[in-house]
């Protein structure tokens, strides 16, 4: 959108009762099915290494800045520096059903002035992966910003080269922006990084989405969504 000046010049909508935005806080966020908590290495560090130790190999490491971890020794020093961290700022996600650490998920980027702050650091076990946990989890993260913070924007960015992150990024409501060429140089190798967002305008709706796709209704007997979050979204 944009409306004219006095030089008839096309400029931005103002946002004349904008302010900047909190800091998001290391609060804990409860759902139906998980619940995120601020990462604690004490608490969270054998239950994180053994979640992650399901996986037959390392191939969930690859397109991630860290990792992996050959023990719980060297992983939970790892976490004692993400924990310190103010941004990235570090979540566990805790399974509700068997109280341990499943994955974790972080804000960073955070530009409070802009209201813009990217999801970052989703690092799932296969004890999280494609379930109602998983999607849980980002909407969780994604209310607290939009509702809770007001924030304008909430970014998702990858290796364009990862399939599954941008399956995940489209399958969530973001939008694909555009690729970054060259803008990263990450386990000795470069990166395109692939660009997505959620805007506030559009979070109505995606949340609605994900609130229809999470309720008690929309699961079969099976424990399964009867709909997909893509056809809720759509119809």
């Amino acid at each position: 959108m944009s409306t004219l000046n006095h030089y008839q010049q096309a400029i931005g909508d103002p946002l004349v009762h904008w302010t900047p935005r909190a800091l998001p806080a290391r609060i804990v966020i409860e759902g139906r099915y998980c619940r995120l908590e601020p990462l604690n290495p004490e608490h969270h560090a054998a239950d994180l290494f053994a979640s992650y130790s399901v996986a037959p190999d390392d191939r969930g490491w690859t397109y991630l800045s860290i990792g992996p971890f050959a023990n719980v020794s060297e992983y939970s020093a790892y976490l004692e520096g993400a924990a310190a961290s103010a941004d990235p700022l570090h979540y566990a996600v805790i399974d509700l059903k068997s109280g341990i650490a499943v994955g974790t998920v972080a804000l960073m980027r955070i530009d409070r002035v802009n209201g813009v702050v990217e999801v970052g650091f989703v690092v799932f076990s296969p004890l999280l992966q494609r379930s109602p946990l998983s999607t849980e989890a980002q909407y969780l993260l994604m209310k607290y910003v939009f509702d809770e913070l007001g924030y304008r924007r909430y970014e998702w960015k990858c290796d364009s080269l990862n399939t599954p992150s941008r399956q995940a990024a489209a399958r969530l409501g973001f939008t694909f922006e555009g690729l970054f060429r060259q803008a990263v140089v990450y386990k000795q190798r470069t990166r395109d990084t692939a660009w997505f967002s959620i805007i506030d305008s559009e979070w109505p709706a995606i949340s609605s989405a994900f609130e229809k796709w999470l309720a008690v209704e929309n699961m079969d007997e099976q424990g399964v969504q009867r709909y997909a979050l893509s056809e809720i979204r759509s119809s």
